[in-house]
């Protein structure tokens, strides 16, 4: 369990957290203008009349946006709304052109109701994170402050892009029950776990530093054993994972210094200071904000039936947590290592291809992807990792060559030190196979063991005192025996041959 020592008592921390990802379609969610919202792309190129707020323009509900909603849903365990409805929720900003958000009441049902994801817990054991809600909304614009000296500008190209806030749910009747963030650490593997669900079913690129996923972090403080909830805060717009867990540090020392000094917290709105991990009120939230939420009177309301669902549910991939899973107890593959192979569905699918239902083939090949390949994107990426063609001026790494390079050292057809060499040639842009290019540089592993041994003889020929050091008890010295022969093989020998051979002789 994560505590914070404070002067007098241990404190615990209650995070709940609002995660909004940007809904993958080709156009927004009320409107036929494009997604797309690039920083290549021109400002105010995307823009509808819709999106822009001109008199008379209608909004029209994108469906498909919908299905993701409910596809999104699903991947979360929860309940999908057969019933639910648009509401405007009204306040003045100048990146909302229409003077308030289309968005979905926090008093009516959602179009994604209860569920939960699970985490690994701080102890060690799995651990259900619960959702309350996931409600679609209309995203606002971006502006400008930093472009002329004494104006600001706003670019509505993001206006109107769909929008999923994910909330989770905090049980106030039961206020010990293991159903929350407790820690930094949690509210990572929460996130991240978000983040792979989202990707692996096309809802989302999910990506925090393009901003297609981000997160509102509530945070308070209790003594440790208590059963109370008290005032939390809110620290808005939060697109990393090290500035959320140390937004959540510092804020929890914040209130704990509050507190311990007699003072009371504020239910306050913070902003996060990169520059020095620290939070600073932003604005005041002691009164509730009054939206005036009133349903929209130019959208009916939504209604899904059960063949929707199914038909949506029988579309759906594994998921990531199904498929760590299936690598850890299928594949003998260690929990960090299925983590990172799930981070998303094109590197998982990239893996599943190499190892090809060969089980002995998973370990080397997950390490090989996580040391190496995952070091080399120029060469190796997962939005092309299926793509054995070679753009541009560099070779695309494809599982079948992963595959043969693992088999050919598994057989003994080459050593360590020789696959390295030719991964490097094919980061290098070197076009063959694997074994094609063992061949071409002459890298063929020597099996042969009267060649070995004939290797084997005249370093020890070459060495009488080294030999006599070993047989009095240098037995360290067997390294440097090895390292001549392979040496004087060029390094094409099999290490395991050379060993045994050399033991055998010495002894």
């Amino acid at each position: 369990m994560f505590t914070i020592k404070g002067k007098t008592t241990d404190w615990e921390l209650v995070i709940g957290l609002e995660t909004h990802i940007e809904v993958l379609s080709n156009s927004k969610l009320f409107s036929g203008a494009s997604a797309d919202y690039n920083p290549t792309i021109s400002p105010n190129t995307q823009v509808s009349m819709v999106d822009c707020a001109m008199p008379g323009m209608l909004p029209v509900l994108n469906e498909f946006c919908v299905e993701q909603a409910i596809k999104m849903g699903l991947g979360l365990n929860a309940e999908i709304s057969r019933h639910s409805k648009f509401a405007r929720k009204q306040y003045f900003y100048p990146d909302l052109p229409q003077g308030y958000q289309i968005s979905q009441p926090a008093e009516e049902p959602p179009v994604v109701g209860r569920g939960w994801v699970e985490i690994m817990g701080d102890d060690g054991t799995p651990k259900k994170i619960f959702i309350e809600r996931a409600h679609l909304e209309q995203d606002a614009g971006k502006l400008k402050h930093d472009a002329h000296p004494t104006k600001s500008f706003a670019d509505y190209n993001r206006t109107g892009v769909a929008l999923l806030e994910i909330v989770t749910y905090l049980d106030v009747k039961n206020p010990q029950q293991n159903s929350f963030i407790t820690s930094p650490d949690e509210a990572e593997r929460y996130l991240r776990e978000i983040r792979e669900i989202a990707r692996a079913l096309g809802v989302s690129k999910a990506n925090m530093e393009e901003g297609s996923m981000r997160a509102d972090v509530n945070v308070s403080v209790r003594p440790v054993g208590s059963n109370e909830f008290r005032t939390r805060t809110e620290t808005k717009n939060m697109v990393s994972f090290k500035f959320i867990k140390s937004a959540i540090e510092f804020e929890a020392r914040r209130q704990i210094e509050i507190y311990e000094n007699g003072g009371t917290v504020s239910q306050d709105t913070m902003r996060y200071n990169q520059a020095d991990g620290t939070t600073s009120v932003m604005r005041s939230k002691e009164d509730a904000l009054d939206y005036r939420y009133f349903p929209d009177p130019d959208l009916l309301p939504l209604d899904i039936d059960t063949d929707t669902i199914e038909r949506i549910r029988r579309t759906m991939p594994e998921l990531p947590a199904a498929t760590r899973a299936r690598y850890i107890g299928d594949l003998g593959l260690a929990e960090y290592d299925a983590a990172r192979l799930t981070e998303s569905t094109d590197i998982s699918r990239w893996f599943d291809a190499a190892v090809a239902g060969k089980k002995q083939r998973a370990k080397p090949i997950a390490n090989w992807m996580i040391s190496e390949l995952f070091a080399h994107p120029e060469n190796w990426d997962e939005k092309n990792a299926l793509d054995a063609s070679n753009p541009g001026d560099f070779r695309i790494i494809t599982p079948s060559d992963l595959a043969e390079l693992v088999d050919m050292i598994a057989s003994n057809a080459i050593n360590g030190k020789q696959a390295k060499e030719i991964f490097i040639k094919m980061l290098d842009g070197e076009r063959g196979t694997p074994a094609e290019i063992a061949r071409k540089f002459g890298m063929e592993q020597i099996t042969d063991t009267s060649a070995i041994e004939s290797a084997v003889d005249a370093v020890i020929a070459a060495n009488p005192a080294q030999v006599e050091q070993y047989k009095s008890g240098k037995v360290g010295l067997l390294g440097f025996f090895v390292g001549n022969v392979m040496k004087a093989t060029g390094g094409k020998a099999n290490p395991g041959v050379v060993n045994e051979i050399l033991r055998q002789k010495l002894a």
